[in-house]
C-alpha cells in the first residue's frame, strides 16, 4: 500500500484496478459503429446542431461524408473549422450544445451521436497522418502567441495557415494548456493531448518556447515591441478560496492542482486520496475531481453545491455520470470552516442555503461532514498582474468582437476574456477568429505601406 497521511494515501487499489477505472469514458465508433450512427442524422437544411456549435463546423455535411465512407473529408471539413476538433469530440458538452440542439429529441428519440462521429473522423485523419494545409510562402510577419492552450495553438495554426512565422510562449513544460493539464484523465487516453499538438504543429512555421512565463520571463511592452502582433491565450491562473476558518489546514486543495497531477503521472498508484473526500463547487471541474477521487479508490466522496441541481454548471449528464461511480451530490450546501486534527482535515462543517428574495442566504442550519481531504472547485480567478497596461472587464481582458485588446497590436482569447462559456470549443472559435482578425490587420498595414511608398 502506499504511504498514508492521516487517511490520505496512495495505492489503494491494484494496478489493474486502476487500468479499468480509467479507461476511455466514451469508447471510439469503428466503422460499422459510424456508419449506423450516422445513418440515424436527418442532413437538416439551416441545421440547429450547426448553430449551436461555436465553431459553426458543418455537422450534417461531415455526417453526410461518413455515411459515404469517406471518413477523411469528414475530418478536412471539422478541421476547416476547429484544428482541435479531436479533442473537443472528446471533452465537449455536447449534450448541451450539437446534440441537445439535434431535431431527433424533438421526436422523442436520442440524438445524433454528433461528438462520437466528430472523433471518429479526426481520429481517422491522424491516425493515417493525413495533413491537409500546407503553409504557403513566409510573409516574414512575426506574431507572439502567449499561453499554448486551446485559444493559443488554434490562432498559431490558422496564423500558420496564412504564412506567418509564430512563437509560442507558455509557461509550463508541455503545451495543451487545459487539453494536456485540465481535463479528468478518463476523458482523455493515450495521451492524445501530446498527439493532437504534434498533428497541429506539423503545418510548419509554429516554435513553442516552454516554461516562459509572462510577466516574469518577458513583459507584454517587450513582445509588442518585438513582435508585428501578439496574441494572448494565458488562461486563469487563480484559484478561488473558500475563505472560511481552517482553509489552511493540511488536506485541503485544489481541485485543478489535483486534476493536473493525475494527469502527468504515470502510476495512479502514487497519487494520495483521502478515505473521505468533500468536494467543493458545482462544475465540470468539481465532478471531474470527484469521480477521480473515487476511481482512485476514496471511499466515500461528496460533492457539497451552494444552490439547487438546475444551478449547477456542471451539465446533467456529467451530474449523473457522478452519481453512477458513486458519488453524492448535495445541494444547498455552503462551507462554514474546516474542522481540524492534529492539524490535518478531520471534517468540514456546512450550513444549509435557501433562496430569500431572490437571493441565496443561510439558513442559520448547521451540519458536520466528516473528510480527511477536503477540494476547492468554486472557480478560478484571472490574475491582471501581467497585463498591468490593458483594459479589463469583469475581472479579466476586455476585447471587441474580433478579439482585440485596449493595445495596439494585441488580441486576447480563451479563459482570460470574458466572452461565452469557458470551454476548450469556445476558445479554439476565439483563437482561431482572433488570428483572422491579426492577418487582416497586418495585410491592411502591408497595403497602407505599398500606397504611402
Amino acid at each position: 500500500m502506499g504511504t498514508s497521511i492521516s487517511g490520505i494515501m496512495g495505492g489503494r487499489l491494484s494496478p489493474a484496478d486502476y487500468e479499468k477505472n480509467f479507461t476511455d469514458l466514451h469508447p471510439p465508433l469503428d466503422r460499422h459503429q459510424a456508419l449506423v450512427a450516422s445513418d440515424r442524422c436527418y442532413f437538416c437544411y439551416d441545421a440547429p446542431c450547426m448553430t449551436a456549435c461555436p465553431t459553426a463546423i458543418d455537422i450534417p455535411m461531415f455526417i453526410r461524408q461518413i455515411s459515404t465512407g469517406n471518413a477523411v473529408g469528414a475530418a478536412k471539413t471539422i478541421f476547416d473549422q476547429n484544428i482541435l476538433g479531436g479533442m473537443c469530440a472528446r471533452v465537449c458538452p455536447t449534450e448541451t450544445l450539437c446534440e441537445q440542439a439535434c431535431v431527433r429529441n424533438t421526436a422523442g428519440d436520442r440524438p445524433v451521436e454528433i461528438g462520437l462521429l466528430q472523433r471518429h473522423a479526426t481520429d481517422t485523419a491522424m491516425e493515417r497522418d493525413i495533413q491537409f494545409y500546407q503553409r504557403p510562402e513566409r510573409t516574414h510577419r512575426r506574431i507572439a502567441v502567449v499561453g499554448a492552450g486551446p485559444a493559443g495553438l488554434a490562432c498559431a495554426h490558422r496564423l500558420a495557415m496564412n504564412g506567418h512565422d509564430v512563437i509560442i510562449f507558455d509557461a509550463r513544460v508541455k503545451p495543451g494548456g487545459l487539453n494536456e493539464y485540465g481535463i479528468a484523465t478518463y476523458k482523455t487516453t493515450d495521451d492524445f493531448a501530446q498527439r493532437e499538438v504534434d498533428y497541429l504543429l506539423a503545418i510548419g512555421g509554429i516554435e513553442i518556447r516552454n516554461g516562459q512565463k509572462l510577466g516574469r520571463d518577458f513583459t507584454l511592452g517587450e513582445l509588442a515591441e518585438n513582435f508585428d502582433a501578439v496574441f494572448l491565450g494565458i488562461g486563469l491562473a487563480g484559484v478561488n478560496a473558500l475563505r472560511v476558518e481552517g482553509e489552511q489546514l493540511s488536506g485541503v486543495e485544489d481541485a485543478v492542482d489535483f486534476i493536473a497531477a493525475l494527469r502527468q503521472v504515470e502510476d495512479k498508484g502514487d497519487i494520495a486520496v483521502g478515505r473521505r473526500v468533500v468536494v467543493i463547487g458545482g462544475g465540470m471541474t468539481a465532478i471531474d475531481a470527484a469521480v477521480q477521487a473515487k476511481l482512485l479508490g476514496a471511499e466515500e466522496v461528496t460533492i457539497c453545491y451552494r444552490r439547487g441541481k438546475e444551478d449547477m454548471n456542471a451539465s446533467e449528464f456529467e451530474q449523473e455520470l457522478a452519481t453512477s461511480k458513486g458519488v453524492m451530490i448535495r445541494h444547498w450546501l455552503q462551507p462554514r470552516r474546516v474542522i481540524g486534527k492534529d492539524g490535518r482535515v478531520a471534517g468540514i462543517e456546512v450550513e444549509y442555503t435557501e433562496m430569500q428574495d431572490g437571493k441565496l442566504s443561510g439558513t442559520g442550519e448547521t451540519g458536520i461532514l466528516a473528510a480527511d481531504q477536503i477540494f476547492k472547485a468554486i472557480g478560478q480567478t484571472f490574475d491582471p498582474a501581467s497585463v498591468p497596461n490593458l483594459r479589463l472587464d469583469g475581472g479579466r481582458i476586455a476585447v471587441d468582437a474580433e478579439g482585440r485588446t485596449s493595445m495596439a497590436r494585441v488580441w486576447a482569447g480563451g479563459d482570460c476574456v470574458k466572452a461565452g462559456e469557458d470551454l476548450t470549443v469556445t476558445s479554439v472559435a476565439q483563437g482561431r477568429d482572433a488570428a483572422e482578425s491579426i492577418n487582416q490587420a497586418l495585410a491592411a498595414a502591408a497595403n497602407s505601406a505599398v500606397a504611402v511608398a
